[in-house]
């Protein structure tokens, strides 16, 4: 077994009692135990995908199962600065409903009653992020421009109260629409409640990332010099050698700071993201879709806007080719899912520029893409990000849409089958450490991410031989293979590869301060 912590490995026996590990090294077993062979695979702390979409698709049996079979047994939701609560759901329904959908049960009661909605209902737990993104479309909705000092001292009351509630810190979106309008000072006054009871601020930073990430580093290095709150950078990714001088500086400022990655080369997000100028996009999804029809609005976005996005690096003259259709909303347009733009718009006899308008007009912007990025890193690069000290492992994991990115079905059985037994990048030792014990400790969940004495059963049972991603960019929804048992607060929720019905996944509450 890999204890989560760093140790070396051990051959031993480890028993559970009230979904606690009770003991590690020989145990003799009673008439009245329940004794599960797993000679010749490797016991690792549950794994915790510090980065996922999961909010509301955790309540999928497809979706549980295809997080168990990667050794996943907690996720970290409200990322992106973008969720359910507070408030009644409704905005993160609507604005990111191509990557969170609907939540089946949540319509309000804030953190604390969308936290005891996974309590019990659910083989695999949830953390949960404030949203900034939300709070600050509850108190100023979609206005630009900055917020007065009541505006702002009513977004720390509700980021207090859901800090009081459990919630593990705060997560910005600064690309997303209200969060883009939020201004550094703003951002530090919502800080500093985080700072105070010791969470962690979250962001997927402003300014793009890639070449320009200097930008986006910068600001998130104010903004807990201001505050004294541990950061952590979302999704980073650009070329390794600049994003980890970046770190590394922030680092020797005496700035807590981590990041998350994961092992794939394509992204993905919002359609409108890449292909829409960020002034149209402040509004209500059926608002700005009813513009995309204005024979005006169109006429323009043709002939100015368009130019613009073939003359942009990271997209260029070749962007129809590199974005990939993988949820839309609106029915008619169903048999396009899994096309590329130029692809779906060729079927239609239209020029992909008529194609991406039709589209999200019609799907009120509730759509998705795999994004190919123009020049895509070897593994040798990438592995500078996954091997440094800052890196944690998260998915980016998206589950709604009929040709998703494959991350959400592969990312932990791609760090163990990819990084560790083909690449060697990491020792079994280092991947518990990656995937599971820094995380805990970065998101405030003490007794979980090791396998130790007194810590929450959280186990998966892994076969290093076999362990693998099945989930490719054409076959997204493919579940991984190699890791068939996996424990939830000591109760067997996969069993031989297959869901138990046994629902001891709860909402986690932040429990310690970041470390």
């Amino acid at each position: 077994m890999f204890d989560g912590a760093g140790d070396v490995a051990r051959k031993a026996d480890l028993s559970m009692v009230d979904g606690v590990i009770e003991t590690i090294g020989f145990v003799e077993s009673k008439p009245s135990d329940v004794v599960i062979d797993v000679s010749g695979r490797y016991l690792l702390p549950g794994f915790i995908d510090s980065h996922s979409h999961a909010d509301a698709a955790i309540f999928s049996p497809e979706v549980q199962r295809s997080l168990l079979r990667q050794g996943v047994t907690t996720v970290i939701g409200g990322q992106d600065g973008v969720s359910y609560a507070p408030g009644n759901g409704e905005y993160a329904s609507t604005y990111f409903g191509a990557l969170l959908g609907r939540h089946p049960s949540y319509t309000g009661g804030g953190v604390s009653a969308l936290l005891e909605g996974y309590d019990g209902t659910t083989p695999v737990n949830v953390g949960y992020l404030i949203p900034a993104g939300t709070v600050r479309h509850l108190v100023r909705g979609y206005a630009e421009g900055t917020s007065t000092p009541e505006e702002v001292a009513n977004m720390c009351r509700l980021i207090t109260q859901g800090l009081d509630e459990g919630a593990l810190g705060l997560s910005t979106g600064l690309d997303y629409i209200p969060n883009i309008y939020a201004d550094t000072a703003e951002l530090i006054a919502l800080c500093r409640p985080v700072a105070a009871v010791g969470g962690i601020y979250v962001t997927h930073m402003r300014g793009g990332y890639e070449s320009n990430a200097s930008i986006g580093v910068q600001e998130t290095a104010a903004i807990a010099l201001a505050t004294g709150v541990a950061v952590h950078i979302s999704h980073y990714h650009g070329p390794s050698a600049l994003l980890i001088t970046l770190v590394d500086k922030v680092t020797a400022q005496g700035i807590s700071i981590t990041f998350d990655a994961y092992p794939y080369r394509r992204g993905c997000s919002l359609l409108a993201m890449p292909t829409l100028p960020a002034k149209l996009l402040a509004g209500a999804n059926n608002d700005v879709a009813a513009k995309l029809i204005d024979p005006d609005v169109r006429a323009g976005l043709l002939e100015t806007w368009f130019p613009l996005v073939a003359k942009n690096p990271d997209m260029g003259q070749e962007w129809p080719d590199n974005l990939r259709l993988a949820h839309i909303a609106a029915p008619e347009y169903f048999w396009a899912h899994g096309l590329t733009l130029r692809e779906a718009a060729q079927h239609e006899g239209i020029s992909p520029e008529n194609f991406t308008l039709d589209i999200l007009a019609a799907s009120a912007l509730e759509v998705s893409v795999v994004m190919k990025v123009r020049n895509q890193r070897q593994y040798e690069d990438l592995e500078v990000l996954f091997t440094h000290s800052g890196h944690i492992a998260g998915s980016d994991g998206i589950y709604i849409g009929a040709h998703p990115h494959p991350r959400a079905w592969g990312t932990f059985a791609k760090y163990l089958r990819l990084l560790t037994r083909e690449r060697g990048s990491y020792d079994w030792s280092d991947a518990a450490r990656h995937l599971s014990g820094r995380a805990a400790e970065r998101f405030c969940l003490s007794g979980r991410g090791r396998l130790a004495p007194g810590y929450i059963a959280d186990i998966a049972v892994i076969d290093p031989t076999v362990v693998k991603d099945m989930a490719g960019y054409a076959s997204p929804r493919e579940d991984s293979i190699g890791i068939d048992d996996v424990f939830v607060a000591g109760e067997h929720v996969l069993a031989n590869g297959c869901l138990t019905g046994i629902n001891s996944g709860r909402g986690l509450r932040r429990s310690a301060p970041v470390r």
